[in-house]
């Protein structure tokens, strides 16, 4: 048996440190009057000690390397430790709140998936407003971190095509994480910042400019309000697609981009291949709507763009009822949310990058039809693909439309209608947040399913967040005998 101490030590810290978060929203219900703010002290001091005698028993075991095994239960183990934590504060300060939707919503929040049991959110105390966005902006650069240092590292999903892309971190996966972590938290939060000094600048208050930038840079989509971002006027909603589309780019571009070197930035096919998407879409979308309106409209537009940015980035805002809109729009927004950002990034979904290397190898299975004694190979960037990478991202779309497909049928044996089971699994599995249908649709929420389909959308969050093979990797009988 392979020693767990090292991923315990890492897990414990990270746990005392949420904790200490805790006392952030405590100080807001505590400023505000609110008595809410003991279930924040009581949450915190539960979360705080735990996390560190779990961190001081495990200390002996700390190393500078960690083994395939140990990694793969370390990116499991936090997103799946955390969110019972920090679920306390909802369990105390909220009674109405039962332990499952508690998850949820903590497991929704960290996951930067967006999807909420809570209504009448105007009324809710400014902490518990301030703890989910705290947890979607947690999330965030969590997910970023996981994805440049450790899925390259376990060769998931075709991640391993991005070794070379910015840091090289092969046998020293702890400190090569550090440095990593610091850079990109630099960029993290000066975008946050500068997200929320544009809110401020077209209207929003502090508390809900502070708030609604963390849950936009994390592409989470958790608000303040039921309405979304339709309780906001028009100049929000434009400076919220543009800090979507900032978030849903890679971040390490970022960092070579203030490292003085904009090259790469500009050249990654990523990039560009996810703009000329999100272009597409949102004529395709608004030229439907300006159709069916009898002529181009502001308004029309600004709508279309802004919900088509939100679930392409997975970010899931609403700023209106596109259920509304026809059965073109809702179907179309159903494969949006399919496709997401670029890898690297606070999005969520497939990632473009795989679509790329998908249809270059059906294009080379294309030309071996009619040229069988040709040689071609699948290429992305310029670069030949190899096949351990191919593989890899074949295996991610396979176990993807599977899973998607496994846990629809679950949710409908739960006694959820054919829509809102495969739209909730898809928003799930896919981290997008609002699925489609009355019920869980942009107009509504996930409070009233049933316990045991929050409890399957809770796991798909999970699996989807880290990749679905992280998480199936351990199931494996071969990763314990390895």
């Amino acid at each position: 048996m392979f020693d767990l101490r090292p991923v315990g030590y890492v897990i414990g810290l990270l746990v005392a440190v949420l904790g200490a978060t805790m006392l952030l929203p405590m100080g807001f219900d505590l400023a505000a009057g609110n008595p809410n703010w003991e279930s924040f002290l009581e949450a915190a001091v539960l979360t705080g000690i735990t996390g560190a005698l779990v961190a001081i028993a495990c200390a002996n075991g700390e190393e500078d390397r960690l083994s395939v095994q140990q990694t793969f239960f370390l990116t499991s183990g936090v997103w799946l430790v955390l969110p019972v934590f920090a679920a306390l504060p909802f369990v105390l300060g909220a009674p109405e709140m039962r332990p499952v939707d508690a998850f949820f919503e903590a497991m929704s929040g960290l996951t930067t998936t967006g999807a909420t049991v809570m209504s009448g959110l105007e009324g809710q105390p400014p902490g518990i407003l301030l703890w989910r966005g705290l947890l979607q902006w947690f999330g965030g650069v969590g997910i970023i971190v996981v994805a440049m240092v450790f899925l390259p590292e376990l060769r998931i999903g075709g991640m391993q095509i991005f070794r070379s892309e910015g840091f090289d971190t092969f046998g020293k996966i702890l400190p090569r994480a550090t440095q990593i972590a610091q850079r990109i938290s630099v960029i993290y939060i000066a975008l946050t910042v500068i997200c929320g000094m544009s809110y401020l600048a077209v209207g929003m208050t502090p508390f809900d400019a502070t708030v609604h930038a963390m849950t936009t840079v994390a592409t989470g989509g958790f608000a303040n309000y039921d309405a979304s971002f339709g309780a906001f006027g028009p100049g929000v909603e434009y400076v919220a697609v543009v800090f979507m589309l900032l978030a849903a780019l890679p971040f390490v571009r970022y960092v070579q981009l203030v490292a003085g070197t904009a090259q790469p930035l500009l050249r990654d096919s990523q990039i560009r291949v996810f703009l000329g998407i999100a272009v597409v879409l949102v004529l395709v979308m608004a030229g439907w709507q300006m159709a069916r309106a009898g002529g181009a409209d502001e308004d029309v537009f600004r709508k279309a763009l802004f919900n088509v940015v939100s679930i392409l980035t997975g970010t899931g805002y609403a700023s209106t009822d596109y259920m509304l809109w026809g059965a073109f729009p809702v179907v179309l927004f159903f494969f949006i949310g399919l496709i997401g950002g670029c890898a690297g990034s606070t999005a969520c979904s497939i990632k473009v990058f795989r679509y790329q290397l998908l249809f270059s190898a059906i294009r080379v299975q294309i030309k071996s039809i009619y040229a069988p004694h040709g040689m071609f190979q699948p290429r992305y960037q310029g670069r030949p693909v190899d096949d351990d990478v191919l593989s890899s991202v074949m295996s991610f779309f396979v176990f993807f439309v599977v899973t998607l497909g496994t846990t629809s049928v679950l949710l409908g044996a739960t006694g959820l209608d054919a829509t809102t089971s495969l739209s909730g699994a898809a928003a799930a599995l896919a981290n997008i947040g609002p699925g489609l249908g009355e019920q869980i649709g942009p107009a509504g929420n996930f409070a009233g399913l049933n316990d045991p389909a929050k409890w399957i959308l809770s796991g798909a969050m999970l699996i989807g967040r880290l990749e679905l093979l992280v998480v199936y990797a351990i199931l494996t009988v071969q990763f314990w005998r390895a």
